[in-house]
């Protein structure tokens, strides 16, 4: 294919309520319909009208990759406690095709997610407005972007239902002079100068609204969202934040994380470890008062759990000082 061309345009293009949708941080390019199925090349948004994509001026960096790599990996902790899958999908084609089938338009989003995992994913190389499932969540990382100025409107008009929009706290060193490996020479793009946060909009009536929380992660906030994607390590707080989102998922699909094909096995056999001990540790115990012609009663016997959860060295205590089983009953529930 040849190089797509660079056009001489302003980075606008007509919205459907007679504005305009505005692309700061890029370029339009010349790509025409034949082209833009094979373009591997990274874009904000492709219309067939004027044959014209919005092409990010700056080259894609890790600082603008992390946030949503890092969202995948968090979805992977909240689906093992709630005990089933959520598919994240990662840079993704979203696509109108017009009345005749043949593309009309596609925003490119830089995460997509899919929560439920008995929906159909797309069948094809995108996901097409009207055909697939729409994913329950789309992140956008405005890292030299901003998607309030037009994309957000786009994916309002078209539907989806969840729209995240996160200002890296990591930032790349930025310029406005030509940089080597700057698309087509162009000035890199600046940096966002909004302060760093994660923004929630959801659809209600066809209009999006900012929320504090997330609907498809309930209680899953906008502020520990963003924290969370932003950790180079994951913290304490964050790891209760996940599982607690985790558990009010897998309440409502009646799952949990022995459901899960990893987590379910470690969980089994830490159990069965579990187990292993206590038995050992009882079997210590009454070995003890056996010594010591203590008669093991059935009441002894039913002491079984509050020996297991009764620290050893306590336990071997109270078994030598003990004057018979009733008084080391006594003791045992002093202990726990």
């Amino acid at each position: 294919m040849a190089e797509s061309e660079t056009l001489p345009v302003e980075a606008t293009s007509p919205r459907a309520d007679g504005g305009r949708c505005e692309f700061p941080g890029c370029h339009p390019i010349r790509i025409t319909r034949d082209e833009i199925a094979d373009y591997d090349g990274r874009y904000e948004y492709w219309e067939a009208r004027t044959e014209t994509a919005w092409e990010v001026n700056e080259p894609t960096s890790p600082y603008h990759e992390l946030p949503s790599q890092r969202l995948a990996r968090l979805s992977d902790r909240i689906a093992a406690i709630r005990g089933s899958p959520i598919e994240t999908f990662g840079t993704s084609d979203l696509l109108v095709r017009d009345a005749n089938g043949e593309r009309h338009s596609i925003l490119q989003a830089d995460q997509i997610l899919y929560l439920d995992p008995g929906r159909s994913q797309p069948r094809g190389h995108a996901v097409e407005v009207g055909q697939d499932d729409l994913p329950d969540v789309i992140l956008e990382v405005d890292l030299t972007t901003d998607v309030r100025r037009g994309k957000l409107a786009i994916y309002e008009s078209w539907g989806f239902p969840e729209v995240w929009v996160d200002v890296p706290d990591e930032r790349s060193p930025s310029t406005g002079s030509p940089q080597p490996g700057s698309a087509r020479g162009l000035p890199l793009a600046r940096e966002s100068r909004r302060p760093s946060t994660l923004t929630i909009y959801l659809l209600e009536d066809g209009r999006y609204r900012t929320a504090p929380a997330s609907v498809a992660f309930p209680g899953w906030t906008a502020a520990e969202i963003h924290k969370a994607m932003n950790e180079r390590d994951c913290s304490a707080e964050t790891v209760a934040v996940l599982t607690r989102v985790g558990r009010v998922l897998g309440e409502r699909l009646g799952t949990g994380p022995d459901d899960d094909p990893f987590l379910g096995v470690q969980r089994r056999e830490s159990r069965a470890e579990g187990e292993r001990a206590g038995a050992t540790k009882v079997f210590e115990v009454m070995q003890l008062l056996g010594a010591r012609d203590i008669a093991i009663s059935q009441a002894l016997i039913a002491a079984r759990d509050l020996i297991v959860e009764a620290p050893l060295p306590a336990l071997q205590r109270a078994a030598i000082d003990c004057a018979d089983g009733d008084d080391f009953l006594r003791r045992l529930k002093e202990l726990t």
